[in-house]
């Protein structure tokens, strides 16, 4: 049975800690020893942060016993993905290139949610240098989903839903260029959001793909990843692709109910070839949501096969870009499957690449003229279960494909065409693992996606609890 503080949720605690009945402090150091205790199995983490968040947690018990109270995140346990800088903290991408790498300023998001009074607890385990999807290739090791030991977490941001899962923080950041927010959200039962392109400012965070990199959070419920999106969302002016918008409430629309919405199915490409049990999950959520009132529209969406092929060359050729250096620097000493996909990155042409880009305004205004006659698309957010650690071919209607072709095939879209989306928890399969499904929306329209998710949820614990 679990014990202490492990199952709240961040609004939870946040009541607890206003009304002085949990102390910042206490609960910081119940999380270290969990995570002394229990991540050895996991390798969720990189690095804990113990000095600086003890030293945070009791600022933060000073500030609420002087009724300085700064947002729902005060006093909370916050892990941040090892892509993103952390002042006198190391940052090491996963890789042995930056083992020792030490940023002398935060990123952004981790600005914000210091503003807002959280503790940054630890940095978490990622795919080296974000460009993976499976989270078992890392400098620092594999990260091991806490539902299986020997399978996959899912990645980039691997050791962020693992973290979650096992409760060894109460939120967590990730970052997202094909999925890997959501890909690892799906498969350990966490809510992972991909903010719409510029909402939340990647500056401080090391690239991938530039013009396809969302930094977002990742947390145990909806409510929860509303509140860190509130502190994360605003405009950045040393992030260049930053959007200056009004200040937004993320919560503001939960209760809201969804009588008379409309959701979208697409008719194709979601839905080819994917695992039963995952389309059985899929089925079982649009039943719960035609239960609540909703319309349930089939879509027809062209193209979109061609849309991610654009996706793969644009992250292949700015991947590249990123790395030429290191490529050149540390070929003969750098050794792991990433450099091997960098490598066969170098071989996207501009004229491939300037076509790409073409593609991308082309898919934009198709889901643009989507969302005219719809509220959201529901799609799975991938078509295959977590994989075996180490496991890269794999079959799929008699057919062999590469793991990461599959994995990153369903969310790829959303990083093309920078519109928000999420995973939201919707059930087991028969072997305990995780399923998760995928709500896309319209640009900016984070609140709403959030309504759809909560109204799930909520819909799903009544069941549970009934």
């Amino acid at each position: 049975m679990e014990t202490g503080f492990k199952t709240y949720t961040i609004a939870e605690l946040s009541e607890l800690i206003k009304s002085k009945k949990v102390s910042p402090v206490e609960l910081v150091r119940e999380t270290l020893d969990d995570i002394k205790g229990k991540d050895g199995l996991l390798n969720s983490f990189i690095t804990v942060m113990e000095e600086q968040a003890l030293e945070a947690a009791h600022l933060a018990e000073q500030q609420m016993m002087n009724s300085d109270i700064k947002s729902p995140l005060h006093g909370i346990p916050i892990g941040v993905k090892d892509m993103i800088d952390t002042k006198d903290c190391r940052t090491t991408m996963g890789s042995s290139l930056y083992e020792n790498f030490c940023p002398i300023e935060d990123a952004t998001v981790v600005t914000r949610l210091r503003d807002a009074g959280a503790v940054v607890i630890g940095k978490l385990n990622t795919h080296e240098f974000a460009y993976g999807t499976t989270g078992d290739i890392s400098h620092f090791g594999p990260v091991h989903n806490p539902y299986d030991l020997t399978k996959i977490t899912g990645g980039s941001s691997s050791g962020s839903g693992a973290a979650i899962a096992a409760g060894l923080c109460y939120g967590a950041l990730g970052t997202d260029t094909g999925g890997s927010i959501r890909i690892p959200s799906s498969f350990c039962n966490v809510t992972g959001m991909k903010p719409t392109f510029g909402l939340v400012s990647a500056n401080g965070i090391y690239p991938l793909s530039k013009t396809m990199d969302h930094p977002g959070p990742m947390t145990k419920t909806v409510h929860d990843n509303a509140l860190m999106l509130n502190a994360l969302a605003g405009f950045d002016l040393n992030y260049q692709f930053s959007v200056r918008r009004s200040e937004e409430d993320y919560t503001s629309r939960m209760a809201e109910g969804l009588a008379g919405a409309i959701i979208g199915v697409p008719t194709s490409f979601f839905f080819d070839g994917i695992d039963d049990e995952i389309k059985e999950a899929i089925d079982l959520v649009l039943s719960v949501y035609r239960s609540l009132g909703a319309e349930i529209r089939p879509i027809d969406l062209p193209n979109l096969e061609k849309y991610m092929h654009a996706h793969r060359v644009i992250l292949q050729s700015e991947a590249y870009s990123v790395h030429k250096e290191h490529l050149e620097k540390y070929t003969d000493t750098w050794k792991s499957e990433v450099i091997e996909r960098l490598l066969a990155s170098s071989n996207a042409t501009a004229f491939e690449y300037i076509e790409a880009q073409t593609l991308k305004r082309e898919a934009m205004a198709q889901f643009a003229d989507v969302f005219k006659e719809i509220d959201v698309l529901i799609t799975p957010v991938t078509s295959v279960m977590p994989t075996t650690i180490g496991e890269r071919n794999i079959s799929i209607n008699g057919e062999t494909v590469h793991v990461f072709s599959m994995l990153n095939k369903l969310s790829g879209l959303a990083n093309l065409t920078g519109l928000p989306a999420m995973s939201v928890p919707s059930g087991f399969s028969k072997d305990g693992m995780p399923i998760g499904f995928q709500l896309i929306g319209k640009a900016f329209d984070e609140s709403n996606l959030y309504r759809f998710a909560y109204a799930y949820e909520q819909e799903l614990l009544s069941d549970v609890g009934s």
